[in-house]
């Protein structure tokens, strides 16, 4: 069975509190779906100089933040792993020329267990985690989605997790003016992933309005284009847009659509 492979910008660990749209849309999709054999999710906050791949015989839950309501910091999310699909996923980037070994790290950060609480909040589907590689581009991240797509196919749930725009010397209170140049950044990313134009999409730098601006470090972007690998062709379906705090896109998208 099919699963389309997701990017989710994650926001704030505070945006399952804050009133914002984006976790149920999370929860929406995920519910909209069967149940997947597994999750392998790449979180901007899990970053390494090769591909990591971590399983645990039950994640831990990594509060990799400060100063936010002392609730957030009561949440847990004791998924385990899946040893055998680890193994498949190491087989898989193997088969294509990748590098990757195995990371005995045991707890899942942020930006990997505020989506998966907020889609399945029983924490009862296996998690297998990929790291992001800060020190390699757009390009080296769609072939490492597209030399694991091949697990959409057998039942795996593949969740970039970032986010849209990510300048956070830039954000304003709730309720400020929405940025045009976030605005135009998110606007133009869009249309790319909508026309499926995916060498526009792996040019980003240079292509895109405002790239500096709106990604100082391009970490939490990165996931976008795994995603986009493993979805293997398949073009963008946009599952919610918006821009949060003025200068946060908030966008989700599933790439499951066919080309025109």
């Amino acid at each position: 069975m099919f699963f389309a492979p997701l990017f989710l910008s994650h926001g704030g660990p505070d945006v399952l509190i804050n009133g914002s749209p984006a976790p149920a849309v999370w929860r929406a999709h995920a519910d909209s779906l069967p149940r997947p054999r597994a999750i392998l999710m790449m979180s901007a906050h899990y970053l390494a100089l090769q591909p990591l791949l971590g399983s645990s015989p039950r994640w831990g839950t990594v509060h990799d933040f400060g100063g936010f309501p002392r609730e957030l910091y009561k949440l847990q999310y004791p998924a385990a792993g899946d040893d055998s699909v680890l193994a498949e996923a190491m087989a898989l980037l193997a088969a294509a020329g990748i590098s990757a070994r195995h990371d005995g790290a045991e707890g899942l950060d942020h930006g990997a267990w505020v989506p998966l609480l907020a889609m399945y909040p029983q924490a009862d589907i296996p998690v297998i985690t990929i790291s992001t590689l800060p020190r390699q581009d757009a390009r080296a991240h769609y072939q490492l989605g597209l030399a694991l797509a091949q697990l959409a196919e057998q039942g795996v749930l593949i969740i970039g997790s970032g986010s849209m725009t990510h300048n956070l010397y830039e954000l304003s209170r709730a309720g400020g003016p929405e940025q045009p140049w976030a605005k135009a950044f998110a606007d133009w990313m869009a249309q790319r992933l909508l026309d499926n134009d995916i060498e526009a999409l792996l040019d980003w730098e240079v292509r895109v309005p405002f790239a500096k601006q709106n990604h100082p470090s391009d970490e939490h972007l990165l996931p976008l284009f795994f995603a986009l690998g493993a979805g293997n062709g398949k073009v963008g379906r946009s599952l919610h847009r918006g821009i949060e705090l003025g200068a946060l896109a908030m966008d989700a998208w599933a790439f499951d659509g066919a080309a025109a």
